[in-house]
């Protein structure tokens, strides 16, 4: 080695050994981070263990309705105690056994369309989806089941399935047949005598060879009154029992809802000059025609109107508005036409009566319902018109809206394909 060279060499030994420093102090780097990966990776793993068994001893702490998950073919993979109650087989007998159709009756899920599609269909669409199914145990027998229909995803929130959550209603349902078969019959059966005192009655009024005295005619009038409340209640009764039984149908036709609406007036003027409320009627000079139930939709109108009417103090006002207006793809209903709208009748009942608290908005269409401002004014009415009114526009393929300010008045906005 030269003189010259050796300088060299000794420069390129330091390099070398600075290299190595260097891939040392970088491994070491590494091997620290892999050593802190390795620990936020145990401390993750405890975690999903611990949230899998936290969801496994809620899932498993559910005895009165039962939790079904399954992967995205069907095939059962989570059953809880309350599923092994409901259909009688233990979770061994079950999970990755059994597809959750098996436990379904065949010919409603044929109806339905066929397959796991029928049961996850709506759920697919929509995020979720509670309705009534059958479930068939092993011994054969079957149990009407509220089945909420959910997706499922694995921990990276890929779809991994379906979960299904039931809740028994086969006594419910039992019982609520044999309610409403009973009002069918009582309605029924108090017709028929309604029918005849009322024809007696008008035999009586209307006899000329027996003239009756002032007093007897007034008499015989306020029982006529109450006779003609009693049907009309009794219809109401039969009518609501038809609704749920399914056995309520339409007579379409093109119907004038104008026409509809002003019969409406006609009916509840007298009763609205008696109680002192103003009736306003604005309807379009060329009538608005749809298509539907002549009968059903002037029964929803008398309904609207006369709830208005009976809610108003004296002095007050009611006023029915119809106009055409115009559906979007959204749903909302606006005043111009635009692209993609479909063309509505809509009929606005509104009152300055006595209004409805907003905590209650959501129960008048329920049957039976009153509201507390029904009750503390003593308005008369048993709380089945609106319900029959959600059921004649919904049968029409309408929606029917209520806005509400209590001690300020409620307008109830009927809107009907057209």
């Amino acid at each position: 080695m030269t003189t010259a060279e050796a300088p060299d060499r000794a420069d390129e030994v330091l390099r070398l050994r600075r290299e190595v420093a260097r891939l040392e102090a970088e491994r070491d780097r590494l091997l620290g981070q892999m050593q802190h990966r390795d620990d936020e990776l145990e401390i993750a793993t405890r975690m999903l263990q611990a949230r899998a068994q936290t969801m496994t001893s809620v899932i498993d702490a559910v005895t009165e309705q039962s939790i079904i998950g399954t992967d995205r073919d069907g095939v059962i993979r989570v059953w809880n105690p309350g599923a092994e109650k409901l259909l009688g087989l233990p979770r061994a007998d079950v999970v990755r056994r059994r597809t959750i159709t098996e436990f379904h009756l065949p010919e409603e899920l044929e109806e339905a369309g066929g397959g796991l599609a029928a049961l996850v269909r709506t759920a697919q669409e929509q995020g979720r989806d509670v309705r009534d199914w059958t479930y068939v145990s092993p011994d054969g027998e079957e149990l009407t089941v509220s089945v909420a229909v959910t997706p499922r995803t694995d921990d990276s929130g890929a779809h991994a399935g379906w979960n299904f959550v039931g809740t028994d209603m086969t006594e419910v349902r039992a019982t609520e047949r044999m309610k409403d078969q009973f009002v069918s019959l009582i309605s029924h059966e108090l017709r028929t005598p309604l029918s005849s005192i009322l024809g007696y009655l008008e035999l009586v009024l209307d006899d000329p060879d027996q003239p009756l005295t002032e007093e007897q005619r007034q008499y015989l009038t306020t029982v006529e009154r109450n006779a003609q409340r009693l049907l009309r209640l009794v219809g109401d009764l039969l009518f609501t029992a038809q609704v749920d039984a399914g056995r309520f149908t339409l007579q379409p036709e093109d119907v004038d809802l104008a026409a509809v609406v002003r019969a409406a007036e006609d009916t509840a003027r007298v009763t609205a000059a008696t109680a002192g409320v103003e009736l306003l009627v604005r309807v379009p000079d060329g009538g608005l025609a749809v298509r539907g139930d002549a009968v059903r939709l002037g029964q929803a109108c008398d309904n609207l109107v006369s709830n208005a009417v009976k809610f108003t103090p004296r002095g007050g006002r009611v006023t029915l508005t119809l106009e055409q207006a115009w559906r979007t793809t959204d749903g909302a209903v606006v005043d111009e036409p635009q692209p993609g709208a479909a063309p509505v009748a809509r009929l606005a009942v509104s009152d300055t009566g006595v209004g409805i608290p907003a905590g209650e908005q959501q129960q008048l269409f329920a049957r039976f319902f009153r509201a507390s401002t029904a009750r503390r004014h003593a308005v008369p009415g048993v709380g089945l018109g609106l319900a029959i009114t959600k059921a004649i526009t919904t049968a029409h393929g309408g929606t029917l809206d209520v806005e509400s300010v209590e001690n300020q008045g409620t307008t109830f906005t009927l809107t009907l394909p057209r």
